[in-house]
Protein backbone atom coordinates (compact mmCIF):
# COMPACT_ATOMS: atom_id res chain seq x y z
CA UNK A 1 0.00 0.00 0.00
CA UNK A 2 1.43 3.35 -1.07
CA UNK A 3 1.80 5.94 1.68
CA UNK A 4 0.17 9.36 1.15
CA UNK A 5 2.28 12.32 0.07
CA UNK A 6 2.07 15.19 2.55
CA UNK A 7 2.15 18.77 1.23
CA UNK A 8 5.13 20.59 2.80
CA UNK A 9 5.49 17.43 4.89
CA UNK A 10 2.65 18.63 7.15
CA UNK A 11 1.24 15.51 8.81
CA UNK A 12 -0.62 17.39 11.53
CA UNK A 13 -1.57 21.05 11.21
CA UNK A 14 -2.64 23.45 13.96
CA UNK A 15 -6.17 22.09 13.43
CA UNK A 16 -4.86 18.53 13.69
CA UNK A 17 -5.38 17.91 9.96
CA UNK A 18 -2.95 16.22 7.58
CA UNK A 19 -2.17 18.13 4.40
CA UNK A 20 -2.49 15.19 2.01
CA UNK A 21 -1.77 15.82 -1.64
CA UNK A 22 -4.64 14.43 -3.79
CA UNK A 23 -1.98 13.05 -6.14
CA UNK A 24 0.25 10.16 -5.16
CA UNK A 25 3.98 10.21 -5.88
CA UNK A 26 3.48 8.77 -9.37
CA UNK A 27 0.86 11.42 -10.14
CA UNK A 28 3.06 14.22 -8.88
CA UNK A 29 5.95 13.04 -11.02
CA UNK A 30 3.62 12.78 -14.02
CA UNK A 31 2.37 16.34 -13.45
CA UNK A 32 5.96 17.64 -13.23
CA UNK A 33 6.90 15.85 -16.44
CA UNK A 34 3.90 17.32 -18.29
CA UNK A 35 4.61 20.82 -17.00
CA UNK A 36 8.30 20.70 -17.84
CA UNK A 37 7.96 19.11 -21.29
CA UNK A 38 5.10 21.25 -22.63
CA UNK A 39 5.36 24.40 -20.51
CA UNK A 40 1.86 23.92 -19.09
CA UNK A 41 1.01 25.76 -15.85
CA UNK A 42 1.49 23.58 -12.78
CA UNK A 43 -2.21 23.69 -11.95
CA UNK A 44 -3.17 22.43 -15.42
CA UNK A 45 -0.54 19.71 -15.33
CA UNK A 46 -1.88 18.52 -11.94
CA UNK A 47 -5.45 18.38 -13.28
CA UNK A 48 -4.28 16.28 -16.21
CA UNK A 49 -2.37 13.94 -13.91
CA UNK A 50 -5.43 13.60 -11.66
CA UNK A 51 -7.40 12.48 -14.73
CA UNK A 52 -4.78 9.82 -15.46
CA UNK A 53 -3.55 11.63 -18.56
CA UNK A 54 0.07 10.75 -19.06
CA UNK A 55 2.81 12.66 -20.81
CA UNK A 56 2.16 11.08 -24.20
CA UNK A 57 -1.55 12.07 -24.19
CA UNK A 58 -1.33 15.58 -22.72
CA UNK A 59 -1.26 17.60 -25.95
CA UNK A 60 -4.09 15.66 -27.63
CA UNK A 61 -6.15 15.93 -24.44
CA UNK A 62 -5.83 19.72 -24.37
CA UNK A 63 -6.07 20.18 -28.14
CA UNK A 64 -7.93 17.15 -29.52
CA UNK A 65 -8.11 16.74 -33.30
CA UNK A 66 -10.01 14.30 -35.45
CA UNK A 67 -6.88 13.73 -37.52
CA UNK A 68 -5.11 12.23 -34.52
CA UNK A 69 -8.01 10.68 -32.61
CA UNK A 70 -10.58 9.39 -35.12
CA UNK A 71 -10.53 5.59 -34.89
CA UNK A 72 -9.98 3.44 -37.94
CA UNK A 73 -13.50 2.52 -39.14
CA UNK A 74 -12.24 -0.90 -40.21
CA UNK A 75 -11.47 -1.73 -36.58
CA UNK A 76 -15.22 -2.04 -35.91
CA UNK A 77 -16.76 -5.45 -36.46
CA UNK A 78 -19.16 -5.45 -39.45
CA UNK A 79 -18.21 -1.90 -40.48
CA UNK A 80 -17.26 -2.94 -44.01
CA UNK A 81 -20.58 -4.75 -44.50
CA UNK A 82 -22.53 -1.76 -43.17
CA UNK A 83 -20.72 0.78 -45.32
CA UNK A 84 -20.96 -1.34 -48.48
CA UNK A 85 -24.72 -1.76 -47.97
CA UNK A 86 -25.16 2.00 -47.56
CA UNK A 87 -23.09 2.66 -50.67
CA UNK A 88 -25.23 0.23 -52.66
CA UNK A 89 -28.42 1.93 -51.42
CA UNK A 90 -27.06 5.33 -52.43
CA UNK A 91 -25.92 4.21 -55.86
CA UNK A 92 -29.20 2.40 -56.54
CA UNK A 93 -31.25 5.27 -55.05
CA UNK A 94 -33.13 2.93 -52.77
CA UNK A 95 -35.80 4.09 -50.37
CA UNK A 96 -34.27 4.13 -46.88
CA UNK A 97 -35.89 4.28 -43.45
CA UNK A 98 -34.05 5.35 -40.29
CA UNK A 99 -35.38 3.87 -37.06
CA UNK A 100 -34.13 5.95 -34.13
CA UNK A 101 -34.44 6.21 -30.39
CA UNK A 102 -36.47 9.00 -28.81
CA UNK A 103 -33.63 10.64 -26.84
CA UNK A 104 -31.10 13.28 -27.93
CA UNK A 105 -28.59 10.70 -29.16
CA UNK A 106 -31.29 9.00 -31.23
CA UNK A 107 -32.52 12.31 -32.66
CA UNK A 108 -29.00 13.48 -33.54
CA UNK A 109 -28.08 10.11 -35.08
CA UNK A 110 -31.26 10.08 -37.16
CA UNK A 111 -30.79 13.67 -38.33
CA UNK A 112 -27.13 13.05 -39.17
CA UNK A 113 -28.01 10.07 -41.37
CA UNK A 114 -30.94 11.87 -43.00
CA UNK A 115 -28.85 14.92 -43.87
CA UNK A 116 -26.11 12.73 -45.30
CA UNK A 117 -28.46 10.63 -47.46
CA UNK A 118 -30.55 13.56 -48.68
CA UNK A 119 -27.37 15.07 -50.12
CA UNK A 120 -27.62 12.34 -52.77
CA UNK A 121 -31.35 12.86 -53.34
CA UNK A 122 -32.26 9.72 -51.39
CA UNK A 123 -35.78 9.51 -49.96
CA UNK A 124 -35.41 9.03 -46.21
CA UNK A 125 -38.12 8.38 -43.66
CA UNK A 126 -37.24 8.87 -39.99
CA UNK A 127 -39.29 6.70 -37.66
CA UNK A 128 -39.17 7.30 -33.90
CA UNK A 129 -41.29 4.87 -31.83
CA UNK A 130 -43.90 6.03 -29.34
CA UNK A 131 -42.32 5.73 -25.89
CA UNK A 132 -45.55 4.71 -24.17
CA UNK A 133 -47.22 2.55 -26.82
CA UNK A 134 -44.22 0.92 -28.49
CA UNK A 135 -41.49 1.27 -25.90
CA UNK A 136 -37.75 1.30 -26.56
CA UNK A 137 -36.19 -0.07 -29.71
CA UNK A 138 -37.46 -1.68 -32.90
CA UNK A 139 -40.70 -3.67 -32.74
CA UNK A 140 -41.99 -6.18 -35.25
CA UNK A 141 -45.07 -4.22 -36.30
CA UNK A 142 -43.19 -0.99 -37.04
CA UNK A 143 -40.37 -2.72 -38.89
CA UNK A 144 -42.81 -4.64 -41.08
CA UNK A 145 -44.71 -1.44 -41.78
CA UNK A 146 -41.55 0.36 -42.93
CA UNK A 147 -40.70 -2.53 -45.26
CA UNK A 148 -44.25 -2.66 -46.64
CA UNK A 149 -44.11 1.10 -47.31
CA UNK A 150 -41.22 0.44 -49.67
CA UNK A 151 -38.07 0.80 -47.60
CA UNK A 152 -35.54 -1.70 -48.94
CA UNK A 153 -33.02 -0.70 -46.27
CA UNK A 154 -33.78 0.12 -42.63
CA UNK A 155 -30.98 1.59 -40.51
CA UNK A 156 -31.51 1.45 -36.76
CA UNK A 157 -29.58 4.04 -34.76
CA UNK A 158 -29.10 4.06 -30.99
CA UNK A 159 -31.15 0.86 -30.85
CA UNK A 160 -31.51 -2.53 -32.52
CA UNK A 161 -28.56 -4.38 -31.04
CA UNK A 162 -30.86 -6.42 -28.82
CA UNK A 163 -33.89 -6.69 -31.13
CA UNK A 164 -33.40 -9.81 -33.28
CA UNK A 165 -37.12 -10.59 -33.60
CA UNK A 166 -38.00 -7.14 -34.94
CA UNK A 167 -35.10 -7.23 -37.39
CA UNK A 168 -36.11 -10.69 -38.55
CA UNK A 169 -39.64 -9.38 -39.17
CA UNK A 170 -38.22 -6.64 -41.40
CA UNK A 171 -36.06 -9.14 -43.28
CA UNK A 172 -39.02 -11.45 -43.90
CA UNK A 173 -40.97 -8.44 -45.17
CA UNK A 174 -38.27 -7.76 -47.75
CA UNK A 175 -36.00 -5.14 -46.15
CA UNK A 176 -32.35 -5.33 -45.21
CA UNK A 177 -31.39 -3.94 -41.79
CA UNK A 178 -28.16 -2.27 -40.70
CA UNK A 179 -27.75 -1.67 -36.96
CA UNK A 180 -25.63 1.23 -35.66
CA UNK A 181 -25.81 1.04 -31.87
CA UNK A 182 -23.71 1.35 -28.72
CA UNK A 183 -25.73 -0.46 -26.05
CA UNK A 184 -24.34 -3.48 -24.27
CA UNK A 185 -25.00 -6.90 -25.73
CA UNK A 186 -24.80 -10.37 -24.23
CA UNK A 187 -25.28 -12.25 -27.51
CA UNK A 188 -24.80 -11.31 -31.16
CA UNK A 189 -27.71 -12.07 -33.47
CA UNK A 190 -27.32 -12.68 -37.20
CA UNK A 191 -30.58 -11.15 -38.41
CA UNK A 192 -29.08 -7.88 -39.67
CA UNK A 193 -26.93 -7.39 -42.75
CA UNK A 194 -24.48 -5.63 -40.45
CA UNK A 195 -24.42 -4.86 -36.74
CA UNK A 196 -21.91 -2.16 -35.85
CA UNK A 197 -21.59 -1.81 -32.10
CA UNK A 198 -18.30 -1.30 -30.26
CA UNK A 199 -19.91 -2.96 -27.24
CA UNK A 200 -20.72 -6.24 -28.98
CA UNK A 201 -18.74 -9.12 -27.44
CA UNK A 202 -16.66 -9.77 -30.56
CA UNK A 203 -15.70 -6.14 -31.30
CA UNK A 204 -12.11 -5.13 -30.51
CA UNK A 205 -12.14 -1.50 -31.61
CA UNK A 206 -11.91 -0.30 -27.97
CA UNK A 207 -14.41 2.45 -28.80
CA UNK A 208 -17.18 1.43 -26.40
CA UNK A 209 -17.28 4.97 -25.01
CA UNK A 210 -18.80 6.38 -28.23
CA UNK A 211 -22.44 7.42 -28.34
CA UNK A 212 -24.60 6.32 -31.27
CA UNK A 213 -24.08 9.57 -33.18
CA UNK A 214 -20.33 9.05 -32.91
CA UNK A 215 -20.69 5.58 -34.39
CA UNK A 216 -22.89 6.94 -37.19
CA UNK A 217 -20.25 9.59 -37.93
CA UNK A 218 -17.43 7.02 -38.14
CA UNK A 219 -19.61 4.86 -40.39
CA UNK A 220 -20.30 7.76 -42.74
CA UNK A 221 -16.60 8.59 -42.87
CA UNK A 222 -16.07 5.10 -44.27
CA UNK A 223 -19.06 5.40 -46.63
CA UNK A 224 -17.56 8.62 -48.02
CA UNK A 225 -14.26 6.86 -48.58
CA UNK A 226 -15.92 3.97 -50.44
CA UNK A 227 -17.93 6.39 -52.58
CA UNK A 228 -14.77 8.24 -53.58
CA UNK A 229 -13.12 4.93 -54.38
CA UNK A 230 -16.07 3.98 -56.59
CA UNK A 231 -15.73 7.33 -58.39
CA UNK A 232 -19.52 7.32 -58.62
CA UNK A 233 -19.84 10.91 -57.41
CA UNK A 234 -17.64 13.98 -57.80
CA UNK A 235 -18.40 15.31 -54.33
CA UNK A 236 -19.52 13.81 -51.03
CA UNK A 237 -21.20 15.41 -48.02
CA UNK A 238 -19.04 17.58 -45.76
CA UNK A 239 -19.21 15.56 -42.56
CA UNK A 240 -17.24 18.12 -40.58
CA UNK A 241 -20.13 20.58 -41.04
CA UNK A 242 -22.39 18.08 -39.23
CA UNK A 243 -20.20 17.71 -36.13
CA UNK A 244 -22.56 19.96 -34.17
CA UNK A 245 -25.00 17.04 -34.07
CA UNK A 246 -22.29 14.66 -32.86
CA UNK A 247 -21.20 17.10 -30.15
CA UNK A 248 -24.78 17.58 -28.96
CA UNK A 249 -25.32 13.80 -28.71
CA UNK A 250 -21.96 13.18 -27.04
CA UNK A 251 -22.62 15.72 -24.29
CA UNK A 252 -26.27 14.80 -23.72
CA UNK A 253 -25.64 11.05 -23.64
CA UNK A 254 -23.05 11.69 -20.89
CA UNK A 255 -20.45 9.40 -22.45
CA UNK A 256 -16.84 9.73 -21.22
CA UNK A 257 -15.06 12.73 -22.71
CA UNK A 258 -11.95 10.87 -23.73
CA UNK A 259 -10.36 9.91 -27.00
CA UNK A 260 -12.22 11.03 -30.09
CA UNK A 261 -15.19 12.16 -27.99
CA UNK A 262 -13.15 15.20 -26.93
CA UNK A 263 -12.50 16.07 -30.56
CA UNK A 264 -16.17 15.60 -31.40
CA UNK A 265 -17.19 18.11 -28.73
CA UNK A 266 -14.44 20.69 -29.34
CA UNK A 267 -14.87 20.72 -33.12
CA UNK A 268 -18.63 20.29 -32.90
CA UNK A 269 -18.99 23.37 -30.71
CA UNK A 270 -17.11 25.39 -33.32
CA UNK A 271 -19.63 24.24 -35.94
CA UNK A 272 -22.60 24.87 -33.63
CA UNK A 273 -21.51 28.48 -33.09
CA UNK A 274 -21.89 29.15 -36.80
CA UNK A 275 -25.64 28.35 -36.45
CA UNK A 276 -25.46 26.44 -39.74
CA UNK A 277 -28.02 23.89 -38.52
CA UNK A 278 -31.45 25.53 -38.57
CA UNK A 279 -32.70 23.32 -35.74
CA UNK A 280 -29.85 24.11 -33.37
CA UNK A 281 -30.14 27.82 -34.20
CA UNK A 282 -33.88 27.73 -33.45
CA UNK A 283 -33.30 25.92 -30.14
CA UNK A 284 -30.64 28.44 -29.12
CA UNK A 285 -33.09 31.24 -29.93
CA UNK A 286 -35.90 29.58 -27.97
CA UNK A 287 -33.57 29.05 -25.00
CA UNK A 288 -32.49 32.71 -25.21
CA UNK A 289 -28.81 31.90 -25.41
CA UNK A 290 -27.06 35.21 -25.89
CA UNK A 291 -23.47 34.01 -26.11
CA UNK A 292 -21.44 31.49 -28.15
CA UNK A 293 -22.76 27.98 -27.55
CA UNK A 294 -20.75 25.93 -25.07
CA UNK A 295 -21.07 22.47 -23.55
CA UNK A 296 -23.32 23.76 -20.73
CA UNK A 297 -25.81 25.00 -23.32
CA UNK A 298 -25.79 21.64 -25.07
CA UNK A 299 -26.34 19.60 -21.92
CA UNK A 300 -28.68 21.80 -19.92
CA UNK A 301 -30.56 24.04 -22.37
CA UNK A 302 -30.74 22.41 -25.80
CA UNK A 303 -30.70 18.73 -24.80
CA UNK A 304 -33.62 18.87 -22.33
CA UNK A 305 -35.78 20.60 -24.93
CA UNK A 306 -35.10 17.88 -27.51
CA UNK A 307 -35.73 15.20 -24.90
CA UNK A 308 -39.04 16.79 -23.89
CA UNK A 309 -40.66 15.66 -27.12
CA UNK A 310 -39.63 12.08 -26.49
CA UNK A 311 -40.71 12.22 -22.86
CA UNK A 312 -44.18 13.74 -22.88
CA UNK A 313 -44.98 14.86 -26.43
CA UNK A 314 -44.36 13.90 -30.05
CA UNK A 315 -41.33 11.61 -30.07
CA UNK A 316 -40.34 12.62 -33.61
CA UNK A 317 -40.05 16.36 -32.93
CA UNK A 318 -36.36 16.29 -32.02
CA UNK A 319 -35.22 14.41 -35.12
CA UNK A 320 -37.55 16.48 -37.28
CA UNK A 321 -36.08 19.71 -35.90
CA UNK A 322 -32.43 18.71 -36.26
CA UNK A 323 -32.89 17.46 -39.83
CA UNK A 324 -34.89 20.53 -40.88
CA UNK A 325 -33.52 23.20 -43.26
CA UNK A 326 -36.55 25.55 -43.17
CA UNK A 327 -35.80 28.14 -40.47
CA UNK A 328 -39.45 29.20 -40.06
CA UNK A 329 -40.51 25.60 -39.49
CA UNK A 330 -37.54 25.10 -37.14
CA UNK A 331 -38.62 28.09 -35.05
CA UNK A 332 -42.13 26.64 -34.66
CA UNK A 333 -40.87 23.21 -33.62
CA UNK A 334 -38.33 24.70 -31.21
CA UNK A 335 -41.04 26.75 -29.50
CA UNK A 336 -43.21 23.64 -29.24
CA UNK A 337 -40.34 21.72 -27.63
CA UNK A 338 -39.69 24.59 -25.20
CA UNK A 339 -43.31 24.48 -24.09
CA UNK A 340 -43.14 20.71 -23.63
CA UNK A 341 -39.97 21.14 -21.60
CA UNK A 342 -41.75 23.60 -19.31
CA UNK A 343 -44.53 21.08 -18.77
CA UNK A 344 -41.96 18.33 -18.17
CA UNK A 345 -40.27 20.39 -15.45
CA UNK A 346 -43.58 20.92 -13.65
CA UNK A 347 -44.44 17.22 -13.83
CA UNK A 348 -40.97 16.27 -12.64
CA UNK A 349 -41.21 18.48 -9.54
CA UNK A 350 -44.51 16.92 -8.49
CA UNK A 351 -43.49 13.33 -9.12
CA UNK A 352 -40.07 13.74 -7.49
CA UNK A 353 -41.74 15.04 -4.32
CA UNK A 354 -44.03 12.02 -4.32
CA UNK A 355 -41.11 9.61 -4.75
CA UNK A 356 -39.05 11.23 -2.00
CA UNK A 357 -42.03 11.23 0.37
CA UNK A 358 -42.60 7.52 -0.28
CA UNK A 359 -38.95 6.63 0.33
CA UNK A 360 -38.82 8.70 3.52
CA UNK A 361 -41.99 7.05 4.83
CA UNK A 362 -40.67 3.54 4.17
CA UNK A 363 -37.18 4.11 5.57
CA UNK A 364 -37.80 6.72 8.28
CA UNK A 365 -37.14 4.28 11.13
CA UNK A 366 -34.73 1.90 9.43
CA UNK A 367 -31.42 1.91 7.62
CA UNK A 368 -31.51 2.94 3.96
CA UNK A 369 -31.37 0.06 1.49
CA UNK A 370 -28.33 -0.51 -0.71
CA UNK A 371 -30.64 0.08 -3.69
CA UNK A 372 -34.08 1.57 -4.23
CA UNK A 373 -37.04 0.42 -6.35
CA UNK A 374 -40.06 2.74 -6.39
CA UNK A 375 -43.20 2.46 -8.50
CA UNK A 376 -46.42 4.41 -8.97
CA UNK A 377 -49.34 4.30 -11.38
CA UNK A 378 -49.60 8.09 -11.46
CA UNK A 379 -46.10 8.68 -12.81
CA UNK A 380 -45.46 9.44 -16.46
CA UNK A 381 -43.21 6.87 -18.22
CA UNK A 382 -41.29 9.67 -19.89
CA UNK A 383 -40.19 11.13 -16.57
CA UNK A 384 -38.92 8.01 -14.78
CA UNK A 385 -35.36 8.38 -16.09
CA UNK A 386 -35.06 11.89 -14.66
CA UNK A 387 -36.60 10.79 -11.35
CA UNK A 388 -34.11 7.93 -11.12
CA UNK A 389 -31.22 10.36 -11.69
CA UNK A 390 -32.46 12.78 -9.04
CA UNK A 391 -33.03 10.03 -6.46
CA UNK A 392 -29.63 8.49 -7.16
CA UNK A 393 -28.01 11.87 -6.49
CA UNK A 394 -29.90 12.32 -3.22
CA UNK A 395 -29.55 8.81 -1.77
CA UNK A 396 -26.31 7.81 -3.54
CA UNK A 397 -27.35 4.29 -4.42
CA UNK A 398 -28.66 2.48 -7.52
CA UNK A 399 -32.27 3.45 -8.19
CA UNK A 400 -35.09 2.00 -10.30
CA UNK A 401 -38.17 4.15 -10.90
CA UNK A 402 -41.19 2.48 -12.51
CA UNK A 403 -44.36 3.92 -14.01
CA UNK A 404 -47.18 1.38 -13.68
CA UNK A 405 -49.97 0.88 -16.20
CA UNK A 406 -53.55 -0.16 -15.55
CA UNK A 407 -52.99 -3.50 -17.29
CA UNK A 408 -50.38 -4.53 -14.73
CA UNK A 409 -47.37 -3.81 -16.88
CA UNK A 410 -44.70 -1.28 -16.10
CA UNK A 411 -42.06 0.84 -17.80
CA UNK A 412 -39.08 1.88 -15.76
CA UNK A 413 -35.63 3.35 -15.76
CA UNK A 414 -32.55 2.78 -13.63
CA UNK A 415 -29.51 4.84 -12.69
CA UNK A 416 -26.44 3.54 -10.92
CA UNK A 417 -23.46 4.77 -8.96
CA UNK A 418 -19.82 4.12 -9.72
CA UNK A 419 -18.86 0.50 -9.21
CA UNK A 420 -22.34 -0.99 -9.68
CA UNK A 421 -23.08 -2.40 -13.14
CA UNK A 422 -26.84 -2.21 -13.59
CA UNK A 423 -26.44 -3.60 -17.09
CA UNK A 424 -25.30 -6.99 -15.80
CA UNK A 425 -28.16 -6.99 -13.30
CA UNK A 426 -30.75 -6.30 -15.99
CA UNK A 427 -29.36 -8.99 -18.29
CA UNK A 428 -29.65 -11.46 -15.42
CA UNK A 429 -33.17 -10.30 -14.57
CA UNK A 430 -34.27 -10.73 -18.19
CA UNK A 431 -32.71 -14.21 -18.27
CA UNK A 432 -34.63 -15.12 -15.10
CA UNK A 433 -37.84 -13.80 -16.69
CA UNK A 434 -38.19 -11.11 -14.03
CA UNK A 435 -38.09 -8.44 -16.73
CA UNK A 436 -39.68 -8.56 -20.16
CA UNK A 437 -37.15 -6.25 -21.78
CA UNK A 438 -34.13 -4.19 -20.86
CA UNK A 439 -31.73 -1.92 -22.70
CA UNK A 440 -28.64 -0.64 -20.95
CA UNK A 441 -25.31 1.19 -21.04
CA UNK A 442 -23.86 0.02 -17.71
CA UNK A 443 -25.04 2.86 -15.50
CA UNK A 444 -28.34 3.88 -17.08
CA UNK A 445 -31.04 1.68 -18.55
CA UNK A 446 -34.66 1.23 -19.46
CA UNK A 447 -36.80 -1.77 -18.63
CA UNK A 448 -40.26 -3.26 -19.07
CA UNK A 449 -41.87 -5.83 -16.81
CA UNK A 450 -45.07 -7.34 -15.45
CA UNK A 451 -46.44 -6.01 -12.15
CA UNK A 452 -46.79 -9.53 -10.74
CA UNK A 453 -43.00 -9.83 -10.76
CA UNK A 454 -42.25 -6.45 -9.18
CA UNK A 455 -41.80 -7.93 -5.70
CA UNK A 456 -39.48 -10.63 -7.04
CA UNK A 457 -37.45 -7.98 -8.85
CA UNK A 458 -37.22 -5.85 -5.70
CA UNK A 459 -36.03 -8.77 -3.62
CA UNK A 460 -33.80 -10.23 -6.34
Amino acid sequence: MQLPYYCLNVKSSACDQAWVDPLDIQGINNARAISQKFGFPDQLARVLAARNVDESEAVSFINPTLRNLLPNPESFTDMQYAAERLVKAIMDREKIAVFGDYDVDGACSSALLARFLRYFGITVKIYIPDRIIEGYGPNEQAMKMLAQEGASLIITVDCGANSPDAIKAARLAGADVVVLDHHQMSDVHQEAVALVNPNRPDDFSEQGHLCAAGIVFVTLVWVNRLLRKQKWVETVPDLLSMLDLVALATVCDVVPLRGVNRAFVVKGLQVARSMHNAGIAALAKAARIGEPINSFHLGFLLGPRINAGGRIGDQALGARLLSCNDRDEADKVAEQLSQLNQERQEMEAIQLAQAEAYIDSVHHDKEMSSSLVVACQEWHPGIVGILASRLKERFFCPVFVIALKEDGRGTGSGRSISGVDLGALVHEAVALNLLEKGGDIVWQLGLQFNLRKLKLFKNG
